[in-house]
């Protein structure tokens, strides 16, 4: 915990030896971690005291000195190496899984989500099809929304109740549809603390990115430094706005050395 609260930390897919990763664009890849390092920073929790939490762990008791620890896609190492490494650790986590990913190449099939659950791992919703929220009408946010908590619900046989947001991109729309879908709590990628007074739609998220030291990574689990993360937050906001995600995008690639 830090004076301001939790840190929830987000990752997504780890790096197996000799397993080819999901995605190959720099944007992507610069998210996907080795699986070396993130067992060292989960080593790195435990010499530090700190307990790794779920996001309904967290919310319940937010003045805890802890993380919550979380993970989008649904990506296939999700069983594979996190969850024995955090088993093996004692540390919890909750898995957004984007639900019409499930069985394809690379993601976890229905029966690999389950067996994520039966692990005693929150399982979260991370939409349908991964599209950005902000660029849907108020039909295709239900479907991503709504249709995509039925749908893992189904698979989970439990309720599904946090929802995090594909690319952090949320508005006022995403909130009242998730709230009348009856989630918990929507999580974006803004990197702030979450305390009591945090409203639990808009939940702040810290990226563990590739290369990030362990110093570095002890620096977020206790909150410093975020705000120079939001100071970045708050202009790629802005860009956003003004040029629209897919504009947005295509410059990014450039940048990154994808197009």
């Amino acid at each position: 915990m830090t004076a301001g609260g939790i840190v929830f930390l987000m990752y997504h897919e780890l790096e197996l030896p000799d397993r080819a990763i999901c995605q190959s664009e720099p944007g992507y890849v610069r998210y996907v971690l080795p699986v070396s390092d993130f067992r060292a920073q989960m080593q790195s929790l435990k010499r530090l005291g700190m307990r790794g939490l779920s996001v309904s762990d967290a919310l319940a008791s937010p003045d805890q000195h802890a993380v919550a620890i979380t993970f989008d896609d649904g990506c296939e190492t999700d069983l594979l190496a996190v969850a024995p490494i955090l088993e093996e650790l004692g540390l919890g986590a909750t898995f957004y899984a984007t639900a019409g990913f499930l069985g394809r190449p690379g993601y976890m099939s229905p029966a690999q989500l389950r067996e994520v659950c039966d692990h005693g791992f929150e399982i979260g919703c991370h939409s349908l099809t991964h599209p950005y929220l902000t660029d849907l009408d108020d039909s295709g946010l239900r479907r991503e929304i709504v249709e995509a908590k039925r749908h893992l619900e189904e698979i989970a046989g439990r309720p599904i109740k946090h929802f995090s947001c594909p690319g952090g991109r949320y508005d006022r729309r995403v909130v009242e549809i998730a709230r009348a879908a009856e989630y918990a709590s929507v999580a974006t990628s803004r990197p702030h603390t979450n305390s009591k007074s945090t409203d639990p739609f808009a939940l702040g998220r810290v990226a563990v990115m590739r290369g990030t030291s362990l110093r570095t990574f002890d620096g977020l689990c206790r909150g410093r430094g975020l705000w120079k993360l939001n100071a970045r937050d708050t202009v790629q906001a802005a860009a956003h706005r003004l040029m629209g995600n897919s504009l947005y995008d295509r410059v990014r690639s450039v940048l990154l050395g994808d197009g």
